[in-house]
C-alpha cells in the first residue's frame, strides 16, 4: 500500500505518544506539520528554530527508533522551519537540517572515531600516527561574542581570554570554572576552545565531560587498551573537562587524570575544568589531584544582576530573531535571577505558548509560562510603587515628590523615596533620578547618605523605613 507523508507520520505520531507525557507531546509535536515524503525521507515542518534544536537535543533517540521503525534503516528527517509571527520579518524559511539525526550521528562517528564507542569499536588512536585530525566536539555557537558580560563572570570571562591567547603559557592551567548551574560554565569552556581553534588552528583542542570521560576509561580497561587511550590524550594541545566534580569516588579515574593532568603541565599544554563548586569543596577526591587544581585559577560564576539578564534575554532574542515587548522581557528577567538556562528555557516556552494557541506574548500569557519555572511571581516593585507609598505615608501628594520644593515634609519623602527606589529594584541611579523630576545621579546619591545619616540617628526614622520596607514586602507576599 502506498503511505503519503500525513499517514507516516501520523503512524510516528502514535509511537511517539505512548513514549511520553501528554504535556511534552502536545507543546513539541501536536505543533509540528508532515510536507513531504521522498522515499525515505520525510520532511516535517516546526514552527521555528527553537523547535528543531528542542527535538534534537531531548528527543533525538525517540525520532531515530521511530523513524526507523515507520521507514526502515535507512529513514531519515528533514526539517522546514516557519518563522512565526513574534519574529521580526516574519517569512518563510527553509533550512533543512539536512538528515536526521540518525544519520548524522553515524557520520560524526565517522569523523570523530574517539567519542562514539556505539560505532566504533576501538575508540583511540593507532599507534604511529604523528598527527591527529579531531573533532574538538566544541559547540560553535558558544563564543566570546555570545557570552554575555557582567559583575558575575568578569574575572572568569577575562582569564579565559587570557588563556586562549595563550594557552599553556599563563599562571591560569589550570583554569577551573566554577558556579551552579546554568550560570554559563560550559559555554564558557566551549568559547576558550573555539578562540583557541581560531588562534592556533593547527592545535588540538578536547571537549569531553566527566562521565564520557570515565566511559572511554571502562572501555579502555575492558579491551585492554589504557596504553592507546593515555597516548591519545597525552597528545592533545588544550583539553577541557566538563563537570569535573563527577569524578568524586572514582579512583582508577582519579589516578590516570591524574597522569594525564601531570604530561599536560610539564608539557605546557593546558587544562580547563568546570566544576559546581570550588576545588577546596570537592570530596572524594585524591587531594594530590586537589593540590594540582589549586595550581592555577580558580574563577567563580556568579547568578547574573538584572541589567546582565536583561543583555542575555536580549541577545538570545536576537540570535532567533524574536522580539518580545519590553514590559514582557522586564517582567521575565525580574522572576528568573539564577539560571540563565531557565531564560532561554522561559523563551522556548513562551514561542511555543504562541504558537500553541496562536496568540501574541504579552504579559498574561508570560506569567502562565513563567509559573512553571518559578514556585512564585514576583510583583515587580517599581519607583512609581514607592512614591506612592512613600507619599501616602507622610500624608503629601504624590506629583510633589517631582516639584523642586524644599518644604520638608516632601524633601524627606522624596528623599526616602530615592533611598528605597535603590535598595528594593533593579533601576540605575540615572534611572531613578529620572522618575523625579528629571534629577540626576548625584541628587540620588545624596539624598540615599542623607536617609543613611538620619537612620544611623533617628530611632523614630528607622521605624518609619522599616514600616515601609514591610509593607513593600507585604505587597509582594500578597501577590504568591
Amino acid at each position: 500500500m502506498t503511505r503519503d507523508h500525513v499517514s507516516v507520520w501520523d503512524a510516528c505520531l502514535d509511537i511517539i505518544r505512548k513514549n511520553i507525557n501528554a504535556r511534552s507531546f502536545k507543546t513539541w509535536f501536536e505543533p509540528i506539520k508532515p510536507v513531504k515524503l521522498n522515499e525515505e525521507a520525510l520532511t516535517i515542518q516546526v514552527p521555528n528554530k527553537f523547535f528543531y534544536e528542542w527535538l534534537e537535543e531531548h528527543y533525538v533517540a525517540l525520532l531515530k527508533k521511530t523513524i526507523r521503525k515507520e521507514l526502515g534503516d535507512g529513514g531519515r528527517l528533514e526539517y522546514q522551519i516557519l518563522m512565526n509571527k513574534t519574529t521580526s520579518g516574519a517569512s518563510n524559511k527553509m533550512q533543512s537540517s539536512g538528515k536526521h539525526p540518525v544519520k548524522r550521528m553515524n557520520e560524526q562517528a565517522a569523523s570523530n572515531p574517539i567519542l562514539d564507542k556505539d560505532a566504533i569499536k576501538n575508540p583511540f588512536v593507532i599507534p604511529g600516527i604523528k598527527k591527529l585530525n579531531i573533532d574538538s566536539r566544541l559547540r560553535a555557537d558558544y563564543t566570546f561574542d555570545s557570552f554575555i558580560e557582567g559583575d558575575c563572570n568578569r574575572l572568569a570571562r577575562s582569564a579565559g581570554l587570557a588563556v586562549a591567547k595563550r594557552p599553556g603559557g599563563t599562571a591560569f592551567n589550570p583554569l577551573v570554572i566554577f558556579g551552579d548551574v546554568g550560570l554559563g560554565k560550559t559555554h564558557l569552556a566551549h568559547a576558550v576552545g573555539n578562540q583557541v581553534k581560531d588562534n592556533f588552528p593547527d592545535k588540538n583542542v578536547l571537549y569531553v565531560s566527566s562521565e564520557k570521560f570515565t566511559n572511554q576509561i571502562i572501555e579502555s580497561i575492558k579491551n585492554n587498551t589504557i596504553s592507546d587511550f593515555l597516548r591519545f590524550y597525552q597528545m592533545l594541545d588544550v583539553l577541557i573537562v566538563d563537570d569535573i566534580q563527577f569524578l568524586e569516588n572514582k579512583l582508577k579515574t582519579q589516578e590516570i587524570f591524574f597522569h594525564i593532568f601531570n604530561t599536560f603541565h610539564q608539557s605546557g599544554k593546558q587544562i580547563i575544568l568546570t566544576s559546581d563548586r570550588p576545588p577546596k569543596d570537592m570530596k572524594g577526591m585524591e587531594e594530590r589531584l586537589i593540590s594540582r587544581f589549586k595550581w592555577g585559577l580558580s574563577a567563580d560564576l556568579q547568578a547574573p544582576q538584572f541589567e546582565t539578564r536583561m543583555a542575555i534575554l536580549g541577545s538570545k532574542m536576537m540570535k532567533e530573531g524574536i522580539d518580545l515587548p519590553k514590559d514582557v522581557t522586564e517582567f521575565i528577567c525580574f522572576n528568573i535571577k539564577s539560571n540563565i538556562r531557565e531564560l532561554e528555557g522561559v523563551l522556548i516556552s513562551l514561542v511555543a505558548q504562541s504558537s500553541l494557541v496562536n496568540r501574541d506574548i504579552d504579559i498574561d500569557l508570560t506569567k502562565q509560562v513563567i509559573k512553571n519555572f518559578v514556585s512564585h511571581i514576583n510583583k515587580e516593585i517599581t519607583v512609581e510603587y514607592i512614591q506612592q507609598l512613600v507619599a501616602k505615608h507622610f500624608d503629601v501628594p504624590v506629583d510633589k515628590l517631582a516639584d523642586k520644593t524644599r518644604k520638608r515634609q516632601i524633601v524627606i519623602a522624596r528623599q526616602l523615596s530615592m533611598y528605597l527606589a535603590k535598595k528594593m529594584t533593579d533601576k540605575s541611579l540615572k534611572a531613578i533620578g529620572e522618575t523625579f523630576g528629571g534629577r540626576d545621579h548625584s541628587t540620588v546619591i545624596y539624598s540615599c547618605n542623607a536617609v543613611q545619616d538620619l537612620l544611623d540617628t533617628n530611632m523614630i526614622f528607622q521605624d518609619t523605613v522599616a514600616d515601609l520596607e514591610k509593607q513593600i514586602k507585604m505587597s509582594l507576599d500578597s501577590n504568591r
